[in-house]
C-alpha cells in the first residue's frame, strides 16, 4: 500500500482494502504526493496513468485541482488516447468559472477543425458540458458548420451541442433555424430526436422562433402518425412501443407550439387521440407516452371530449400497483382541477381510496387533490372520508389535513350546525395539530348561532367530560360552558340528547381541567375566567368558586395570578357589580386578513362602533389594573364602545378590562413582495393582541396570467435574533385569476423588537413549463410589523 508505481487498478484495490477512513485518507494523500512529484518532473510516460488516478481520487471526493494543467497537456497531444483522457479530465476538473477558459476555447476550436470525426466528437462533448457564454459565442460558427454538412453521427452531436449554446446564449437561436428546417426532413431517428430537442429549446426562449416553427406543425403530426402506424422494429421499438423517446419529444414540442392557439389544437387533435387510444399500458414505456399525451392534450386546450379522455387516462393510472405512477397521476390531476372539475368528480372515490396507501408521497398528493375536489354538493361525503384519514394518518400529515378540512367546512358548509359539528370533530381528532386560529374561529361561529347554544353547550360538556387532553377542544369547551353554562340546566334543545347535569358536576369538571397536568397555561387562563363567569350563571355554591380562584392568587404564572387576584377583589369589594361585569359576550365579527379588525356589538342600532382614532392612544401591551384594586394605578377611562347607561365611569372601565370587548390592534399595511413570471406574492400582517412578540404573516400567491401555476414552494430564513415557522400551504397549485389565491402562513417571533429582515426562496413552474426559482431579501417591512 502506497507503492509509487501502482497502477489505477492497484490503487482502486488498495482503497477498497482500507479498513478505516483514516487509512484511506493516508493512502490518498501519499498517492497525491507521488502524483505531484511526477507532474513536476514532467515524466511523459507516467502522465496518462497519473491523470487517470487523479480523476479517480477526485471521484472519491478528495481535492485534485492541481491536475488541471496536466489536462491541457493531454488536450494538446496528437495521440487520441491522451486527448480522450484530457477531455475527460477537463469535464471533471474544470468549469466555466475557471480562468483557464481561454486556453480551453483555443483547444476546442482547433479540435473542431480536426479531420478526425472522433476528435471532433470529443470537442463537441466538452463544449456541450462546460461551455460558458463567451465560449459559445466564439465557437458557434464551427458548431453551425458541423451541424450543417457532416455525416450523421457527428451531425447529431453538433445539434446536441447547439442545444447547450441556445440555453447559454438565447439570442443565437436564429442561426440554427435554417439547419432545423432542413433536418426536419431527415428520417434518422437519432438526428430527428436531437433536432426536435433543439427546436423546443429555441421556441421556449424566443417568440419569433416559436411563430416560425408553428408552420411546421403538420410535419410534427406526420412524424407522430408514422411512429404510431409503423410496425415492430428491432432497432427502435421498446416493449412493443415504436421509439417512445421520439414520441415523447414530438409530444412535448407540440405542447409548446399549440399553447394558446386553437387552430393548432384542432390540427393535432386526431393525432393525440390516436396516441391516447392505441398506446399499450402494460409497461412503463407506454405509460410514459400516455402521460406526455395527456399533458399535451390539457396544455393545448383540445376538444372537450379529448380532455375527458385525458382525465380518464389519469384515472386509470390511479388503479396501477406502481406507486410512482399513482403519485404522477395525482399530481397531474391536481393541476387540472380549475379547468376539469366536472370530469375529475367521476374519479373522486378512487382518489379518496389513495388516502389509505401507506406511501407518504401518495397520500399527501391524494390529500391535496381530495381537498381540491370538495364542492357544495359532495362536502358531506368527502369530509367524512377525510375525518377518517385524519384519525389514522401520521402526525406530520395532521396539520395540512386539519387545515384543509376547516377551510372546506367554512367555504361549503350547508348549515351552521353541520359546520360547528365538523369543526368540533376536527378539534377532537387533530388535537394540537389544528391551525392557531381554529379556536377563535369556532368561538366566533358559536357566538353567532344563538338558536344552537343549548345543543352546542351540551355536546361540548359531554366531549370535555370524556377527554381533557385535546387542548384546542378544551379551550372551546371551557369558554362555551363559561358563557352558556346556565343552558346546561334550563335550556331546551330538541336536537340534543337529554342529560341531567348538576352544578356540582360542572364545577368538578372545571376544577379537573384547572388541576390537570395536561392543561396549558392559556387553557388554564380561559378555564379560570369561565369559572368566574359560572358564578353568575349557576345558583349553587359560590364559595367553592371563590376558593378555587383564590388558590391561583399565588400562582407562579403572572397572568393567572393577576386574573385570580382581580377576580377575588371583584368578589370582595364589588360583588354588587359582578353580574353586570360578567354578562355574556356580544357577537363579534372579525374581518379578513389585510383589513383592520373591528368589534361590532349587536346590542342595538344606537351602540357606537370604535374608530381607529378613538383607540389610537391605547397601548395593547400595557397591563392595566382592574379599578385600581391593587392600588397601583388610577382607573382607566371608559372606552367609546362600552354599553351606555346610568353607571359610573368606573363600571364602564370594569366592563372593558374583563375582556368583553377587544382592544383594536394597530393596522399593519400589506406588502408586495415579488411580481414576475406570471406570479404575484403579497404579505398581509396580523399581530395577536395577547402575544406582542408574535407576528402572523399570510403569504398570498396569485396568478397574473390566464392559466395556473404549479409546483409552488416558499422557504424563509431570518436572523438568529428572530424565529420563523412556516405552516403548510393551502396547496401547491396557484389557480388562475378566476380562483382564489394560494395562502401560506408564517409565524415570526421577535422578542427583542429588532428590525425585521427576511430571505425568501420562491420556486414555481409557470405554464411555459420552465421552472423558476427566485432568491429574495426583504428589508422594507412596515415599521409596525416589528416595533
Amino acid at each position: 500500500m502506497g507503492d509509487p508505481g501502482m497502477s489505477l487498478a492497484e490503487l482502486i484495490q488498495a482503497v477498497r482494502g482500507a479498513r478505516t477512513q483514516a487509512a484511506e485518507r493516508e493512502l490518498v494523500q501519499r498517492e497525491c504526493a507521488q502524483i505531484r512529484g511526477a507532474l513536476r518532473a514532467g515524466d511523459p510516460r507516467a502522465g496518462t496513468s497519473n491523470l487517470t488516478k487523479l480523476l479517480y481520487i477526485h471521484l472519491l471526493g478528495y481535492p485534485a485541482h492541481f491536475g488541471q494543467m496536466e489536462c491541457f497537456r493531454h488536450l494538446s497531444s496528437s495521440q487520441f488516447s491522451k486527448k480522450r483522457i484530457g477531455y475527460l479530465g477537463a469535464a471533471l476538473l474544470l468549469d466555466e468559472k475557471q480562468d483557464t477558459h481561454l486556453l480551453l476555447t483555443n483547444t476546442i476550436k482547433n479540435d473542431l477543425l480536426h479531420h478526425s470525426p472522433c476528435v471532433q466528437g470529443l470537442a463537441l462533448a466538452c463544449l456541450a458540458c462546460l461551455g460558458s457564454s463567451g465560449m459559445c459565442r466564439d465557437l458557434v460558427g464551427e458548431v453551425q458548420r458541423l451541424a450543417g454538412d457532416t455525416p450523421g453521427p457527428m451531425r447529431r452531436k453538433a445539434v446536441v451541442c447547439a442545444v447547450h449554446i441556445v440555453r447559454k446564449v438565447p439570442e443565437l437561436a436564429d442561426i440554427f433555424i435554417p439547419i432545423c428546417d432542413e433536418l426536419l426532413e431527415q428520417r434518422n431517428h437519432g438526428l430527428l430526436h436531437a433536432t426536435l430537442l433543439l427546436i423546443t429549446e429555441m421556441c421556449e426562449r424566443n417568440p419569433d422562433v416559436l411563430s416560425h416553427f408553428r408552420k411546421a406543425v403538420p410535419q410534427m403530426v406526420e412524424i407522430l402518425r408514422d411512429l404510431e402506424g409503423s410496425g415492430f422494429s428491432p432497432e427502435h421499438s421498446i416493449m412493443g412501443i415504436s421509439n417512445p423517446f421520439l414520441q415523447v419529444r414530438v409530444l412535448r414540442l407540440l405542447r409548446v407550439l399549440g399553447q394558446g392557439k386553437e387552430e393548432i389544437a384542432e390540427a393535432v387533435s386526431d393525432a393525440l387521440a390516436q396516441v391516447a387510444t392505441n398506446t399499450e399500458t402494460q409497461h412503463n414505456v407506454g405509460n410514459a407516452v400516455l402521460y406526455e399525451a395527456v399533458m399535451t392534450i390539457t396544455r393545448v386546450r383540445a376538444a372537450p371530449g379529448l380532455r375527458v379522455l385525458a382525465v380518464n387516462i389519469l384515472g386509470r393510472f390511479l388503479l396501477s400497483k406502481d406507486r410512482n405512477i399513482r403519485s404522477v397521476a395525482l399530481t397531474s390531476l391536481a393541476r387540472l382541477v380549475p379547468a376539469e372539475q366536472g370530469s375529475l368528480q367521476r374519479h373522486r372515490a378512487t382518489v379518496l381510496a389513495c388516502l389509505r396507501d401507506p406511501d407518504p408521497s401518495v397520500h399527501r398528493c391524494a390529500l391535496d387533490l381530495s381537498l381540491a375536489l370538495v364542492t357544495a354538493a359532495n362536502v358531506r361525503t368527502v369530509t367524512q372520508e377525510l375525518l377518517g384519514f385524519l384519525g389514522s394518518c401520521p402526525l406530520v400529515m395532521k396539520p395540512p389535513c386539519a387545515s384543509g378540512l376547516l377551510l372546506a367546512a367554512e367555504r361549503f358548509a350547508p348549515n351552521k350546525r353541520w359546520h360547528i359539528d365538523t369543526m368540533l370533530q376536527v378539534l377532537t381528532v387533530a388535537g394540537s395539530s389544528v391551525p392557531d386560529d381554529a379556536v377563535s374561529r369556532l368561538i366566533q361561529l358559536i357566538g353567532g348561532a344563538r338558536e344552537l347554544h343549548p345543543y352546542i353547550v351540551r355536546r361540548l360538556y359531554a366531549a370535555l367530560a370524556n377527554n381533557i387532553s385535546q387542548q384546542p377542544l378544551v379551550q372551546v369547551a371551557t369558554w362555551c360552558i363559561g358563557e352558556y353554562g346556565d343552558l346546561l340546566q334550563g335550556g331546551s334543545c330538541e336536537e340534543a340528547e337529554s342529560m341531567q347535569v348538576e352544578e356540582e358536576q360542572v364545577l368538578a369538571l372545571m376544577e379537573r381541567v384547572l388541576q390537570s397536568h395536561l392543561t396549558l397555561p392559556l387553557t388554564r387562563a380561559i378555564a379560570l375566567t369561565a369559572l368566574m363567569k359560572l358564578s353568575t350563571r349557576l345558583q349553587g355554591d359560590i364559595d367553592r368558586i371563590r376558593c378555587i380562584i383564590s388558590i391561583y392568587g399565588s400562582c407562579h404564572d403572572l397572568e393567572l395570578q393577576q386574573r385570580a387576584v382581580e377576580y377575588d377583589a371583584l368578589f370582595r369589594k364589588y360583588d354588587h357589580l359582578r353580574a353586570s361585569v360578567l354578562e355574556k359576550m356580544p357577537q363579534v365579527e372579525v374581518m379578513g386578513p389585510g383589513k383592520e379588525e373591528e368589534v361590532v356589538e349587536k346590542a342595538g342600532p344606537e351602540t357606537p362602533v370604535p374608530t381607529p382614532a378613538s383607540s389610537a392612544h391605547q397601548d395593547g401591551t400595557q397591563v392595566t389594573n382592574l379599578l385600581n384594586l391593587l392600588g397601583e394605578s388610577p382607573a382607566a377611562p371608559p372606552t367609546p364602545h362600552s354599553q351606555p347607561g346610568p353607571d359610573t365611569p368606573e363600571i364602564a372601565s370594569l366592563l372593558d378590562l374583563l375582556g368583553d370587548v377587544t382592544v383594536a390592534v394597530p393596522h399593519i399595511p400589506p406588502l408586495l413582495v415579488w411580481k414576475g413570471a406570471g406570479l404575484r406574492l403579497d404579505f398581509a400582517f396580523q399581530r395577536p393582541p395577547q402575544d406582542s412578540d408574535l407576528l402572523l404573516i399570510t403569504a398570498s400567491a396569485s396568478c397574473t396570467h390566464p392559466s395556473h401555476t404549479t409546483g409552488f414552494l416558499l422557504q424563509a430564513a431570518v436572523p438568529k435574533s428572530l424565529q420563523v415557522e412556516l405552516e403548510a400551504p393551502s396547496g401547491t397549485t396557484v389557480p388562475g385569476p378566476d380562483g382564489g389565491p394560494l395562502t401560506q402562513r408564517l409565524r415570526v417571533r421577535n422578542p427583542r423588537k429588532v428590525p425585521l429582515r427576511m430571505r425568501l426562496r420562491l420556486a414555481f413552474t409557470p405554464p411555459s413549463g420552465i421552472p423558476v426559482q427566485e432568491n429574495l431579501e426583504i428589508n422594507d417591512f412596515p415599521v409596525a410589523a416589528w416595533q
